[in-house]
């Protein structure tokens, strides 16, 4: 038996999903022709997600996603960070290794969360809440290869070296297959190269995330 569901919730969180794609927003016209509801069906929908600042219209009329959604969207990085933290701390035990989960914030990596290893000398402080350009370091360009249908070489992963910090090299593997979250999983070391095992293995560590938050 199929549960119940509200058509009006159905049809603002289609709104929502909508403007989400866009980067110049969309018209009343546009909404109701892609809803395939009359523009008073849209204006209505429109006015109640204003209500809540999910939605904002600009002078011309076009309704783009409000600032509302980054609120609600901070509440997602500890839920996200939880799935996390035991394939993060399989990997940096089992690598030596710093492990980070690195999600897209705009035009930047934001890693949300960081483990360290519990048996090395010395190994690379990095922290959660630690920013990049996503066009710089392992993290983020693994993300930019998934965005562009591929990975370095087809194997999986993206290597870096002296990117971010002087004499740490990275890798990383983006996340696959998860809706609505983009990112990636990687170490960084203190090493001139990174170890030829250690690609795999962040891909794998990639693989438990996204299977830990579908």
């Amino acid at each position: 038996m199929t549960a119940e569901t509200s058509q009006t919730l159905d049809r603002g969180l289609r709104v929502l999903k909508l403007l989400a794609d866009t980067d110049h927003g969309l018209t009343v016209t546009e909404l109701s022709n892609k809803l395939g509801v009359n523009r008073t069906v849209v204006y209505r929908l429109l006015a109640t997600l204003e209500q809540h600042a999910l939605v904002r219209r600009d002078l011309g009329g076009r309704a783009r996603v409000g600032l509302g959604v980054l609120r609600l969207g901070r509440q997602v990085h500890p839920l996200v960070r939880e799935a996390a933290l035991p394939a993060l701390r399989s990997l940096a035990e089992d690598i030596g290794a710093t492990a980070h989960l690195t999600l897209v914030d705009g035009t930047e990596a934001l890693a949300v969360a960081v483990v360290e290893p519990t048996w090395t000398d010395y190994h690379v402080a990095y922290r959660a809440g630690f920013r990049h350009p996503l066009e710089r370091g392992a993290a983020g360009k693994a993300i930019l290869a998934a965005r562009a249908g591929g990975v370095e070489g087809e194997l999986g992963y993206t290597l870096t070296h002296g990117e971010l910090e002087a004499g740490a090299s990275g890798a990383a593997a983006a996340l696959v297959g998860v809706t609505g979250v983009e990112g990636s999983v990687g170490v960084v070391m203190l090493a001139d190269a990174v170890p030829e095992r250690v690609g795999p293995r962040v891909v794998d560590a990639a693989r438990e995330v996204a299977d830990a938050l579908r």
